[in-house]
C-alpha cells in the first residue's frame, strides 16, 4: 500500500513537470522579436556604418540580450581552395562595439565599416556585384520563464539601402509624461547624403585632405544626390567607375498589429540555405 502511494506521487509529480515544461516553452516568443525589413548604410559620427533595427512587441522584456552577425559568401584561398560558405564575423552593437544591448525599446544595431570590416573595400557599385548574405542573430533570456530564446534574420545586398537612415519611432507625450513607440514606422527610412565610394577610399581622401568631410562630400557623388540605394536598377553611373547605381524602393508602412508585422514578403532567389528568419 505504501509502495503504491509513493509510486502514485512520483507519477503525479512527473506529469506536472511535463505539463509545466510544455506550457513554459518559449515556442512563440521569437515571433514577437522583429528585425527591420532592410539594412541601411550611412554615416554616424563621421564613420560609415551598416545598420539594422530590432524590436520586441511584448511587454515582458528580454534580459541579457546580445546580438551577433556573420557575413557568408564564397571565397577562394591563396592555395586555390574553394570555400562556398565562408563566414566572417561582423562586430556589431548599439555603438558598433559592445554586442550586449539594453533591450527595452526598438534599437538600431550598428556595424562600423572600418579597416577590420569585411565591407571595408566595398563601394555602392561593388555591393551590387557581390553575392553574400549577412545573418543576424538576437539571443536573450525570457524575463517571465528564465529560458533562453533566439531569433534570426538575414540581409542580401538587394536588401541594403545605401544612403539611408532609420526614421525615429519613439516620441514623448507631454499629456501623459510617457514615451510612445510607433511600430508603424519600424521599417521606415529617410535618405541622407552618403558618399558612394568605399570606406577605404574615404579614409584615403580624408588623410589627403586633413579629415575635411565637407570637401569629401563635394568630391564624391552621394547617395542622396543621385537617389541611390541597393534595391532596383537606375540609369545613373558613377564617374570613373562602371555599373549602375540603383534607386530606392518605396517604403511600405507596416501596420502596428502583430500579424502584419510578423509577415515576411521577401523573395530571395539567391538566399543561402538554412539561414532564414525564425
Amino acid at each position: 500500500m505504501c509502495l503504491q502511494s509513493i509510486t502514485g506521487v512520483m507519477i503525479q509529480a512527473f506529469m506536472v513537470g511535463v505539463v509545466f515544461a510544455k506550457l513554459s516553452r518559449p515556442k512563440k516568443r521569437t515571433q514577437t522579436l522583429l528585425f527591420s525589413r532592410n539594412a541601411v548604410i550611412s554615416h554616424r559620427d563621421g564613420v560609415p556604418c551598416l545598420m539594422f533595427r530590432v524590436g520586441d512587441m511584448r511587454k515582458s522584456h528580454i534580459i541579457e540580450a546580445h546580438v551577433r552577425s556573420q557575413l557568408i559568401k564564397h571565397k577562394v584561398t591563396k592555395e586555390g581552395e574553394n570555400l562556398p560558405f565562408y563566414q566572417s564575423e561582423l562586430k556589431i552593437g548599439c555603438d558598433g562595439e559592445e554586442d550586449k544591448i539594453f533591450f527595452i525599446w526598438p534599437t538600431t544595431i550598428v556595424h562600423k565599416i572600418d579597416e577590420t570590416s569585411p565591407l571595408y573595400n566595398m563601394s555602392a557599385t561593388d555591393l551590387l556585384r557581390e553575392r553574400f548574405e549577412i545573418v543576424v542573430i538576437l539571443e536573450g533570456v525570457i524575463e517571465s520563464t528564465g529560458m533562453t530564446t533566439q531569433a534570426r534574420s538575414s540581409y542580401l545586398p538587394s536588401e541594403i539601402l545605401w544612403g539611408h537612415r532609420f526614421q525615429p519611432l519613439v516620441s514623448f507625450k507631454k499629456e501623459t509624461g510617457e514615451y510612445e513607440v510607433d511600430y508603424a514606422l519600424f521599417n521606415n527610412t529617410v535618405e541622407v547624403d552618403t558618399p558612394l565610394c568605399s570606406a577605404k577610399q574615404l579614409d584615403q581622401h580624408r588623410t589627403m585632405f586633413n579629415h575635411d568631410l565637407d570637401h569629401l562630400t563635394t568630391q564624391f557623388p552621394t547617395a542622396r544626390s543621385c537617389s541611390s540605394s541597393l534595391c532596383s536598377f537606375d540609369s545613373y553611373f558613377m564617374e570613373d567607375q562602371t555599373g549602375p547605381i540603383i534607386s530606392p524602393i518605396p517604403v511600405t508602412i507596416t501596420a502596428p498589429d502583430g500579424s502584419s508585422l510578423l509577415e515576411t514578403d521577401k523573395k530571395r532567389s539567391a538566399s543561402l540555405p538554412g539561414v532564414v528568419g525564425v
